[in-house]
């Protein structure tokens, strides 16, 4: 069983039921629906499609709406793309037309960003294809010298290297689309250019206010994002290391170091990680992913990320379904070569647990790891229990038996959990026991004879609950 979960990025490439069945029946766990393109109209329609071909393939697909963010960007030329050479002058000025754009200026969709670069600073185009030294700045215009040339388009975005960039993480628009999450039922919402735990928090209270239970994702993309780290993990239930604009912000030489310390951190805080951006970006045009990309994938779920992200690949690529089987091969071989770490995690041995059901899940995966436990079921109403679980090392799997629609899919996330749907009006321990060994049994999970260690509460419907642990052995049915 895969542990890693792969998110898949919703795009014309996969805009039907066929070929978005395809794509889940790859591997994809999670559906990204970017919302820098699109109208409610086309996500609700996504919405229902997603839902409906989950829904026939037996499967608990979460959505992950990815919020815009600012538009730090230029505008657009004339005739695009132009050519830019080393040593030449080049302006960018918010107030000029936004369609005039030539060889010498163009103009910006950030009104501020004048205000917020000085003389010597470094500005990055098309995530730092070309790169710019900032000469003088008067008013709204920003004189400039091309130090790496090259081909620029239109609306091409910018990064101040170093960072420093004041435009708030939520826009207006930003705002609108929270509001409208909760008529959509959708699980996972990603705050782009988050610099602060404010960020986060602002957005979580627009979901709580018009009624959506979204778990908040915070992408780590900003200098700032970094200098404060901690906080923004504490304030988020899941964190993405947004490596386009955290590389072109805090130079491509560190991202690796980076990448690294936040997923350990991540995981540290008892938080989901996600890590994205170019992980397949060849398969956009090519059946087979590089050498390199390979390596990549492998590295990030060896460093014990819960999931990794496919965007234009999905969105766009000409191969969306062999990206995602491509990524599900690699996750695999990574996680078996990982294996003998499995067993061996010292995670949170020196804590103090705050909750009954933190301290069973801890218990549960040190028993399981020094045990022929073949797997783990936990009856949980919210998910906490398993993902409490998840934060272990452990290659064996993490059955998540709920009646909660929403639960199932906000596991789905959870690197290591399998999300199975079950209701009963069973109180008591065994009968529930046997109900879900036979599912398992059916599913090819487990077998008789088999040891696994069952969870649950002893208040039917109360969330945090889980106070039981049991270790049993699969009888015959």
């Amino acid at each position: 069983m895969r542990r890693t979960k792969i998110i898949a990025t919703f795009g014309p490439a996969v805009d039907s039921p066929e070929k978005l069945g395809q794509l889940i029946e790859a591997g994809a766990d999670v559906i990204r629906l970017n919302f820098s393109h699109g109208s409610w109209d086309e996500y609700a329609q996504q919405i229902a499609m997603i839902r409906e071909v989950s829904l026939r393939l037996g499967r608990h697909i979460a959505i992950l709406g990815d919020l815009q963010g600012p538009k730090i960007r230029i505008d657009k030329f004339r005739n695009a793309p132009i050519k830019l050479v080393p040593g030449q002058k080049f302006a960018l000025d918010s107030s000029l037309d936004p369609l005039a754009g030539d060889e010498t200026e163009v103009g910006v969709a950030y009104n501020q960003l004048a205000d917020d670069v000085s003389a010597g600073d470094t500005l990055l185009l098309d995530d730092g294809n070309i790169v710019l030294r900032a000469d003088a700045v008067a008013g709204t215009r920003i004189e400039c010298t091309v130090t790496i040339g090259g081909s620029l388009g239109n609306n091409k975005g910018i990064n101040l290297q170093g960072g420093g960039l004041s435009a708030p993480a939520l826009t207006e628009k930003d705002k609108d689309d929270l509001e409208r999450v909760a008529d959509f039922g959708i699980d996972w919402l990603a705050v782009s250019f988050v610099q602060s735990s404010k960020d986060v928090k602002r957005a979580r209270k627009i979901l709580r206010k018009h009624g959506s239970q979204a778990h908040v994702i915070a992408k780590i993309e900003r200098s700032e994002a970094i200098d404060n780290l901690m906080p923004i993990i504490d304030a988020s239930d899941a964190v993405m290391v947004a490596r386009g604009d955290l590389g072109v912000e805090m130079g491509y030489a560190g991202l690796a170091g980076l990448q690294k310390s936040i997923i350990r951190m991540t995981r540290a805080r008892h938080k989901v990680c996600i890590t994205a951006t170019q992980m397949m970006e060849s398969m956009i045009n090519s059946q087979m992913p590089t050498r390199a990309e390979v390596s990549d994938v492998a590295n990030a779920v060896m460093d014990g990320t819960d999931a990794v992200m496919l965007s234009a690949e999905t969105a766009v690529g000409e191969f969306p379904i062999k990206a995602v089987a491509s990524m599900a091969e690699v996750c695999v071989g990574a996680e078996s070569y990982h294996h003998s770490a499995s067993r061996m995690s010292r995670h949170r041995m020196e804590d103090r647990f705050e909750h009954v059901d933190e301290a069973i899940a801890m218990a549960v995966m040190y028993t399981a790891n020094h045990m022929e436990v073949k797997a783990i079921i936990a009856m949980t109403e919210s998910g906490a229990t398993a993902k409490w679980m998840s934060r272990i090392r452990s290659d064996i799997p993490i059955f998540a038996f709920t009646p909660n629609e929403s639960t199932l899919c906000r596991v789905a996330l959870y690197r290591g959990v399998m999300p199975v749907a079950y209701s009963s009006q069973h109180e008591h321990t065994e009968p529930i026991f046997r109900d879900v060994c036979r599912i398992l049994t059916h599913l090819g999970y487990v077998e008789t004879g088999d040891l696994v260690i069952f969870t649950k509460g002893t208040t039917k419907g109360e969330t945090g609950g889980t106070n039981e642990m049991r270790i049993l052995s699969v009888t015959s049915q």
